[in-house]
């Protein structure tokens, strides 16, 4: 049977002797869409309609076929429908509940499909009656949070959850659609941490009940009060908390997972072959063969919990076995209305396994571990404008990381070090690293490297410039904790040092005194947090290696400040912080050139050039810039 003919609800193809045979269920919609009310013929059509299999296309194809005219005349057999479904699913019979839950996702999305430009109110006015409108949500609610937190089967508990992603996805923008309103007046937030922290039902429908959290905690939340935002902030239960974590934790290990795979997949074979021989003939076809579909719904999540809830910062630190794990089969999930946000749950659930075998030869990982190499896939390729939003996403969840005290102690602890294999983009200039040779280091190493690989394979004509802000930020507050418990981190600090001093020639005005603040900070802070003193020669080798940049940023910046337009205050504070490089710059490059002329030496290695600087905190001013001054250029951009 073709497809438009399921859509018409036909049973057998037309002929010119036959009439067309429609299935029951389809002939009782077609009684509801007429004018008079089809309980008046038969006092049982709703009872009979709710054992019939739903027939979802042609509902909603037939609720978006209605004109305006119509909509007046069949508003109230509607209503009734609507009415007569959230009746139903008190009912004991599974089968009608199941029928109802189905019929509820046909009205709501076939309804607003049809008035998408119609107001939030018309809707609720035509799918309820919008005197009736608050006790019918009420009913609703109250019967769905029955049987989310009763003890039906796992198969109706995932209707509802796809009932109401259904109901909060419908509109594009979430604080459109005004029918939440009545979903944050019958709250069922209790309902979904009952999921969360019960093994069984976490393992079947966590990614659901988390995602739908998300969702509607973002409902309106800059506008009003939103009672999800103000419960989830104090939630401290800990198996609740935990859950959460768990639902998170594997979605993103199976987003790598996949991308592990295909990666494997694709250096292997013959193509593989081929595509090193020839250079960059199949490079875009290789990268697309890379390409997994990233889950900005579960980062939304991850987001909001360590954004609202300070208790939630020491699940990302719980630390577990990290196992690699095979896909097996997915278990057949219940008839429903396609996924919204077009996601899907993780194919393999170990959340239900409250005990992990022990194996002391086993790495151990956490969520905060997991995440960072769920956003080094996510930050390699950053042209398409979804990807970039997902980089986005993964940066903001790790600015409100480095602020927050607890994580970052955790981040800085000697005694808990981890192997993060992060994923790196391929380049010519250099051979990718080998998984053994991870050393085992605190993890603030492994975001001080995602953040220096992002600035080093991004410095492109299109230049990401508020990405490239994120993470210079971000390098800033874990260096503002480090200074202030003076931690002196075993950390190869020159690739930081010398690729802000490259990204310059792609930044913009405005971004140069977050980058020079950042060398500030080292050249008068860094006796308090740098691992040794040679560290301080490769930080001037560096600054006077590259002098040409900053001699030009320099000249630059100097010709804005001296006219008058609307940067002449951003290029007199980045004048302002060229102090201490410039000295220092001023100060080595007349004896190097002196060096070099007197030994007829055209270029100097670095280590005549650091032989030349080994006594420069003796023979250089550090205090041209004071350190109030400093303080108060860092607490522009903190």
């Amino acid at each position: 049977m073709s497809q438009m003919e399921k859509k018409a609800g036909l049973l057998r193809r037309t002929s010119s002797s036959k009439k067309p045979l429609k299935e029951k269920v389809v002939l009782m919609y077609d009684e509801i869409f007429a004018k008079e009310d089809p309980a008046k013929k038969n006092p049982r059509f709703w009872d009979e309609l709710f054992l019939m299999k739903v027939n979802l296309e042609y509902l909603e194809s037939k609720l978006e076929s209605v004109d305006g005219e119509e909509v007046q005349r069949i508003q109230d057999n509607i209503n009734s429908l609507f009415h007569h479904c959230v009746q139903a699913l008190g009912e004991e019979h599974q089968i009608k509940v199941v029928n109802a839950l189905q019929t509820l996702c046909a009205l709501f999305r076939g309804v607003h499909q049809k008035n998408k430009s119609a107001s939030g109110f018309d809707i609720i006015n035509m799918l309820m009656g919008f005197d009736k409108a608050e006790q019918r949500m009420k009913d609703l609610m109250e019967r769905l949070d029955s049987l989310l937190c009763g003890d039906g089967s796992e198969s109706l508990k995932s209707l509802c959850l796809k009932l109401l992603l259904c109901l909060v996805t419908v509109t594009d923008n979430i604080s459109q659609n005004t029918i939440l309103e009545y979903v944050m007046i019958n709250s069922i937030f209790e309902a979904i941490l009952q999921i969360l922290s019960d093994v069984s039902s976490r393992g079947q429908h966590g990614y659901d009940a988390v995602v739908l959290l998300a969702l509607l905690v973002n409902y309106r939340k800059y506008e009003s009060v939103n009672p999800y935002i103000v419960k989830l902030s104090i939630v401290d239960d800990e198996p609740t908390l935990d859950g959460m974590g768990m639902v998170v934790h594997q979605a993103l290990t199976e987003y790598n997972r996949q991308y592990k795979d295909k990666e494997e997949e694709h250096q292997g074979g013959f193509f593989s072959t081929l595509t090193s021989m020839v250079g960059n003939m199949f490079i875009a076809d290789a990268d697309e063969k890379l390409s997994v579909q990233t889950n900005e719904a579960i980062l939304l999540a991850l987001y909001e919990a360590v954004h609202l809830n300070r208790n939630f910062i020491t699940v990302l630190a719980q630390s577990h076995p990290e196992i690699d794990i095979a896909a097996t089969p997915t278990i057949p999930s219940p008839t429903t209305p396609t996924t919204p946000l077009g996601t899907t749950p993780p194919s393999l659930d170990m959340m239900s396994n409250p005990e992990l075998p022990l194996d002391p030869n086993l790495q151990t990982s956490n969520l905060l571990i997991t995440f960072l190499k769920y956003a080094s896939i996510v930050m390699q390729d950053t042209k398409d404008e979804h990807r970039l939003n997902s980089a986005r996403l993964c940066l903001i969840i790790l600015t409100c990381i480095a602020e927050d005290q607890y994580a970052d102690a955790f981040l800085h602890d000697d005694n808990m070090n981890f192997r993060v294999n992060l994923h790196r983009m391929p380049m010519r200039h250099r051979k990718k690293a080998v998984d053994k040779n991870i050393p085992s280091r605190p993890l603030v190493c492994a975001v001080l490297d995602l953040m220096v690989e992002f600035i080093v394979t991004h410095m492109m004509k299109d230049f990401p410039m508020d990405l490239y802000l994120r993470c210079v930020q971000i390098i800033h507050k874990l260096l503002c904790y480090q200074k202030k418990c003076r931690i002196r981190l075993q950390y190869t600090w020159r690739e930081l040092w010398s690729e802000p001093i490259f990204s310059v020639c792609f930044s913009a005005l405005a971004t140069f005194l977050f980058e020079l603040n950042l060398f500030n900070m080292f050249i008068t802070y860094g006796d308090t947090f740098l691992p040794t003193s040679n560290s301080y020669d490769e930080l001037y080798y560096e600054i006077v290696r590259m002098h040409q940049v900053f001699d030009n940023l320099y000249c630059m910046v100097l010709r804005v400040s001296t006219n008058t337009g609307q940067w002449k205050e951003a290029a007199s504070k980045v004048t302002h912080a060229l102090v201490n490089v410039r000295a220092i710059i001023n100060h080595f490059n007349p004896k190097i050139e002196s060096y070099a002329a007197v030994n007829h030496i055209s270029q100097l290695s670095e280590e005549q050039v650091r032989s030349i600087s080994l006594n420069v905190r003796k023979n250089v001013s550090l205090n041209t810039l004071s350190q109030d001054v400093l303080l108060k250029e860092f607490s522009t951009i903190s």
